[in-house]
C-alpha cells in the first residue's frame, strides 16, 4: 500500500453542519425552470438542481435559436442557489473535531483539498468565518468546473493541483456523489454518515472505510500508512 499524501474534503455535512433549505431550494428553480417552458412533468423536485438543469439544458437547446439561452437560464438558477447557500453560510456550524483534525493532517504533513458543489462565494464564507481556508492548498467549488460530483472533474482539478496521484488520496465525504467519483477515480473513499446518507448508503457507493466522527480521522490515515 502506498503512503497517504493528501486528503480531499467535502464541505457541507462533512467540515461544516448541512442546514442548507433543500425544499425551497429545488422548488424555486423548479418553478424558475417552468417559467422557461420547461415541462413539469421532467423536473421532480426530489432531485439535485444540477439533475434539474441537465434536463432543461435539452430543452431549451432544442427549443431556441440562441445558444446563449441556456447560459442564461443556468446562471439565474445558480444565483437562485447561491442565495440560499449564502443564507445557510451564515447560520452553519463547523461540526465537532473539524479544525482539530484539519491541524493534526497538516501536522502529518498531508496536502489538503475542497471539493463542494456550493458557490465559490459561499465556500468562502464559510471557511473565512472559521479561518480555516488556510489549510487547503487547493478548493475547487461548482464555479470552477463544467460539471460537478458525482462526475470526477472537480476532484481530478483537485489531484492536479496539490501534484498527488488518485491512489495515494483520501476522499471524505458525507454523500453518495462523493463515495462515486473517488470510486471512479481509484482514490481511498471515506464515508461520514452525518445525517443525510446511511452507513449502508455510503457502503453500497463505494465508501471503503466510515468514520463516525471527524477526529477518527488522522487515526485511520495512520493505520492507512
Amino acid at each position: 500500500m502506498l503512503a497517504i499524501e493528501a486528503v480531499i474534503f467535502d464541505l457541507d455535512g462533512t467540515l461544516a453542519h448541512f442546514n442548507l433549505d433543500y425544499k425551497a431550494l429545488r422548488s424555486e428553480v423548479r418553478t424558475y425552470l417552468m417559467s422557461k417552458h420547461v415541462p413539469a412533468s421532467v423536473l421532480d423536485v426530489n432531485e439535485s438542481i444540477f439533475e434539474m438543469l441537465k434536463k432543461a439544458e435539452i430543452f431549451v437547446k432544442n427549443s431556441s435559436k440562441s445558444p446563449e439561452a441556456f447560459f442564461e437560464v443556468r446562471t439565474q438558477a445558480l444565483g437562485i442557489a447561491e442565495k440560499y447557500e449564502m443564507e445557510a453560510a451564515t447560520t452553519t456550524n463547523l461540526l465537532a473535531g473539524a479544525v482539530e483534525t484539519l491541524k493534526e493532517l497538516q501536522k502529518m504533513n498531508l496536502k489538503l483539498g475542497l471539493c463542494t458543489t456550493s458557490s465559490e462565494k459561499a465556500a468562502n464564507y464559510i471557511l473565512q468565518r472559521f479561518k480555516i481556508d488556510g489549510f487547503f492548498k487547493v478548493v475547487v467549488p461548482r464555479d470552477k468546473v463544467k460539471y460537478v460530483k458525482p462526475h470526477t472533474e472537480q476532484f481530478e482539478r483537485a489531484l492536479k493541483t496539490l501534484g498527488v496521484q488518485a491512489k495515494t488520496t483520501l476522499i471524505v465525504g458525507d454523500s453518495v456523489v462523493d463515495m462515486q467519483s473517488a470510486k471512479e477515480l481509484k482514490t481511498v473513499a471515506i464515508g461520514l454518515p452525518t445525517g443525510l446518507t446511511t452507513t449502508e448508503q455510503l457502503m453500497s457507493n463505494g465508501a471503503n472505510y466510515i468514520i463516525t466522527s471527524l477526529t477518527d480521522l488522522p487515526l485511520l490515515v495512520k493505520k492507512i500508512k
